[in-house]
C-alpha cells in the first residue's frame, strides 16, 4: 500500500518536473537541428514556447479495450455515403486523375481510395500542430528515436518553404495532408503536382494525388494487376494453405479448386499469390496479390489493405462483398491475453500475453487447431477462446500445464494486489 501511495504521489508532482526536463531536452534537440542546417527562423516559428502536448501521450499509450472484426472495420469504412462520394469526386476531377493514371500506372478508383479512407476526402485533416505533437514523442521516450527523426524532416519541410510552422497541421502522431504523409514520407515522395514550386499537401489537390501515386509507384505498384479479389475454396480446401505468407502461382490455387465468387477465370499476373482470412475460415477469403504488399507498405494493416482494395472496387462501380462475416463477436483485449496465457501454459509458444494478435499468437493458434482437429485458420474466434479454456481446465485439473514463470518486481503486474 505504501508503495502505491508513493507511484500516486510520483504522478502529482511529475508534470513540472516533465516540464523542466522537456525543456532541457528540447534545448539539445535544437542545438542538434542547427547543426544539420535547419535555419534559426524555422526553429524559432516552430519550437519557441511548446511544451509536451498531454493528450499526444494519452493517444499514444491508449490500447483497444476489444479486437475489431473484420465486418466491423470494413463497415465503418466503406459506407454508402463514402463511395458515392468518392464517385463524385472522381467524376470532378476527372481529368487530374486520369492525368495521374496515366504518369504513374495507378487506378484512379484506388487513388482516390486511400483519399477516403486516410482523411474522408479531406474532411478531416487533423488540427494537431505537428512540430508540438512530434517534440512530445520525440521527448516521451516510446519510439523517441523515429519521431525525433520525423520532427527534424518537419522542420526540413517547413525551411523548404513548403509550409509555415503555425499552418502545419495533422494527426496526433504526426501525419499530415490529404493523403496523410508522414514527414519522412512527405520528403522522399511528396511531388508538386500544379507546378507552382512547392508542395503543398493541405490545400493543392494535385500536389495529393501525385504525392500518393508516386509513392505507390515507387513503393513497386504493377500496373493492370488487381490488389486482391474475392475467392471461394472449395469444400475441402486444407486452411493451413490460407496465410499471407504461403506465396503460390495462381494456376496452383485454381488447380485447388480455388474460383473467384463472381465465377469470372483468376487473373493472370506475374507474380505469386496468397489467400487470406481476416475473419476466419467462415468469413469471406481473397486472394492478394503483389500490389496488395505495395499497400501495405502504406499501412501495415491487412484490414487497411483489403479496405482500400473494397473501397476501389465500389468506387469504380463494383460490388460489395459475397460474403460478409465470419464467426460473430471479437475477443476483448483481457480475452486475448487470457488465450495466450492458457496456450503457453499448454505448451503452445504465443509469446508474451500482451493482449496484441502478432505472427507468434496466430502460429501458436494454428499448431492448437491444428492439434484438435478443428479449422486451422489462426484466427481468435470467441469458439477458439472457449475450446482452449476447456482444455486448460482439463490440463489444470490433470496436473500437466507448463508453469508460466513467476513474475519478477520489473513486472508491472507484480505489485498489482491481485
Amino acid at each position: 500500500m505504501r508503495k502505491l501511495f508513493f507511484l500516486l504521489s510520483l504522478l502529482v508532482v511529475s508534470p513540472a518536473h516533465a516540464y523542466a526536463d522537456f525543456e532541457v531536452w528540447l534545448a539539445g534537440f535544437r542545438q542538434e537541428a542547427e547543426a544539420q542546417g535547419i535555419s534559426e527562423a524555422t526553429l524559432d516559428a516552430a519550437l519557441t514556447g511548446i511544451t509536451p502536448v498531454e493528450r499526444v501521450v494519452e493517444l499514444d499509450r491508449r490500447q483497444p479495450e476489444f479486437l475489431q472484426t473484420f465486418a466491423d472495420y470494413l463497415g465503418l469504412r466503406v459506407t454508402a455515403s463514402r463511395v458515392a462520394r468518392g464517385q463524385t469526386l472522381m467524376a470532378e476531377h476527372a481529368a487530374l486523375l486520369d492525368a495521374v493514371e496515366q504518369q504513374y500506372g495507378v487506378p484512379k478508383a484506388v487513388l482516390v481510395s486511400f483519399w477516403g479512407l486516410e482523411t474522408n476526402y479531406g474532411s478531416t485533416l487533423g488540427n494537431h500542430n505537428i512540430p508540438a505533437s512530434l517534440a512530445t514523442l520525440a521527448y516521451d521516450g516510446r519510439r523517441s528515436a523515429f519521431f525525433r527523426g520525423q520532427l527534424l524532416d518537419a522542420l526540413r519541410i517547413i525551411d523548404a518553404g513548403h509550409v509555415s510552422a503555425i499552418d502545419m497541421k495533422g494527426s496526433w502522431a504526426g501525419a499530415m495532408g490529404h493523403m496523410q504523409f508522414m514527414p519522412s514520407t512527405f520528403r522522399a515522395y511528396a511531388v508538386d503536382g500544379d507546378g507552382d514550386a512547392r508542395i503543398d499537401l493541405w490545400q493543392s489537390i494535385p500536389d495529393a494525388l501525385h504525392s500518393g501515386a508516386n509513392y505507390l509507384k515507387r513503393a513497386g505498384w504493377r500496373t493492370g494487376e488487381p490488389v486482391t479479389i474475392e475467392v471461394r475454396p472449395p469444400q475441402d480446401f486444407d486452411w493451413r494453405r490460407a496465410s499471407i505468407a504461403n506465396r503460390l502461382p495462381v494456376a496452383q490455387w485454381a488447380a485447388l479448386g480455388v474460383k473467384p465468387v463472381d465465377g469470372s477465370p483468376l487473373p493472370t499476373v506475374a507474380g505469386r499469390s496468397a489467400i487470406v482470412l481476416p475473419q476466419g475460415w467462415q468469413g469471406p477469403a481473397f486472394m492478394v496479390f503483389d500490389n496488395f504488399d505495395v499497400v501495405m507498405r502504406w499501412n501495415r494493416s491487412v484490414n487497411y489493405a483489403l479496405a482500400v482494395a473494397q473501397l476501389a472496387q465500389q468506387v469504380a462501380g463494383g460490388d460489395g462483398l459475397a460474403v460478409q462475416a465470419g464467426e460473430a463477436g471479437a475477443l476483448g483485449t483481457a480475452q486475448l491475453q487470457a488465450l495466450q496465457r492458457a496456450l503457453n501454459e499448454l505448451g503452445f509458444n504465443a509469446g508474451a500475453a500482451d493482449g496484441l494478435l502478432g505472427p507468434r499468437t496466430q502460429t501458436a493458434i494454428r499448431q492448437y487447431q491444428a492439434m484438435h482437429q478443428l479449422p486451422v485458420d489462426g484466427y481468435p474466434a470467441p469458439s477458439v477462446l472457449a475450446h482452449v479454456e476447456q482444455t486448460h481446465a482439463a490440463a489444470a485439473a490433470a496436473g500437466t500445464l507448463i508453469l508460466a514463470p513467476e513474475p519478477t518486481f520489473a513486472d508491472p503486474a507484480a505489485d498489482s494486489g491481485e
